[in-house]
């Protein structure tokens, strides 16, 4: 995935940031009710909030940035309704790299309707190491995108814990500065020059996590498609389809056992940035995003999370996964290995909003490692 795709949940995040200063936070995603009568319960209804941010990753180095965020309800005597939020961020990071991106969601009374956007313009350094599961070290080479992003996502709820949605994703690569005669020529890389796509998909979402961030129990399953066709004015046709699971079990007390499974696949002619990328703070931790790059992509990652004293906790993970530009290539065939562990700051208990500091290995043709500094857990 993209950089920036790969921080939405930094962005959802910074919004409940703005319960320290007096705003209802999000709730949970799932949480069982008991219908009693009260006295009616009034809630603020909008707040804005201005925050600096530091970040780190692999990708990035340290990045400065501004983010401004405006929570809001339809409702004030709506307890049950998450909080709808919108971001606007501007990140700089010290290898040149600029982002400016909107991000939110949008719940409507009874979260029967959700709406979730991005829109996002990047400036962005980045490097190549070839297509496939073998990427050797020696061939790295730097290049230079800059693009608009959009993405819609709108969804209905079905019945208690369903949900089902449309898609929209819109990608104008704007400039693809690269190394003329290196590998993207050699390898005749689709999307090594300018162009955009478009493209349309469903979507099926189970939701039972008790936490939308930190979770102790409760699993989410979501499976989409979107297609990319020039009927819809795009420059490539393909389809690209995800499927993501996650479980989290409470082990002992306070401490959780989180599990994720995660497919991206491509079917057609999928440009450069379209492409699966292998690495991230997300998943596969220790690997730069984009070490591996191909049509398809699975990852199984898990996490161990123990609460120490006071806001302090702890985390071990590891995480297995492939690349292949076919699916039979998803195979025991040079597996890519991660692990690495971390430590948690609680910068709000009720809400389990955490700082996350993680320092990660990657294990495949060669050892790579690395910090990341973030907010909210890595799923």
């Amino acid at each position: 995935m993209s950089y920036f795709l790969d921080k939405r949940f930094f962005f959802l995040l910074i919004s409940q940031l703005a319960g320290a200063y007096g705003t209802l936070l999000a709730q949970t995603d799932s949480v069982s009710m008991v219908h009693q009568t009260v006295q009616p319960t009034f809630v603020k209804t909008r707040n804005t909030l201005i925050l600096p941010l530091i970040a780190r990753s692999i990708e990035t180095d340290w990045s400065i940035g501004v983010a401004g965020s405006f929570t809001f309800r339809f409702n004030r005597q709506d307890t049950l309704t998450r909080t709808s939020n919108t971001q606007v961020l501007a990140l700089y990071s010290l290898r040149k790299q600029f982002i400016a991106a909107i991000n939110g969601t949008t719940y409507l009374p009874g979260e029967r309707y959700i709406l979730n956007h991005q829109l996002s313009y990047s400036y962005f350094p980045d490097k190549f190491w070839g297509l496939g599961k073998e990427a050797p070290l020696k061939y790295e080479e730097s290049y230079l995108f800059k693009q608009y992003y959009v993405y819609l996502h709108f969804q209905r709820k079905l019945q208690s814990r369903f949900f089902a949605g449309v898609l929209y994703e819109y990608q104008r690569l704007l400039t693809v500065d690269y190394q003329p005669g290196g590998l993207f020529d050699q390898l005749a890389v689709q999307g090594r020059y300018p162009y955009h796509i478009s493209g349309a998909g469903l979507s099926l979402t189970y939701d039972s996590r008790n936490n939308a961030f930190s979770p102790d129990r409760g699993g989410f399953f979501q499976v989409y498609f979107n297609h990319f066709s020039p009927a819809f004015g795009s420059d490539f046709q393909y389809t690209n389809y995800v499927v993501d699971y996650r479980r989290f079990i409470n082990i002992y007390r306070e401490q959780v056992l989180a599990i994720q499974g995660y497919g991206f696949f491509n079917a057609g002619d999928a440009p450069l940035r379209s492409l699966a990328s292998f690495g991230g703070s997300n998943s596969m931790r220790g690997f730069y995003d984009g070490r591996y790059r191909s049509k398809n992509q699975v990852v199984l990652q898990a996490e161990y999370r123990v609460p120490l004293f006071w806001r302090i906790g702890a985390v071990g993970f590891a995480g297995v996964g492939n690349v292949g530009n076919r699916v039979s290539e998803l195979n025991f065939e040079e597996l890519k290995y991660s692990y690495g562990g971390g430590i948690r700051l609680a910068l709000n208990r009720k809400e389990r909003l955490n700082l996350r500091i993680d320092y990660g290995w990657g294990l495949g043709e060669n050892v790579s490692n690395g910090l990341y500094f973030q907010l909210g857990e890595a799923f």
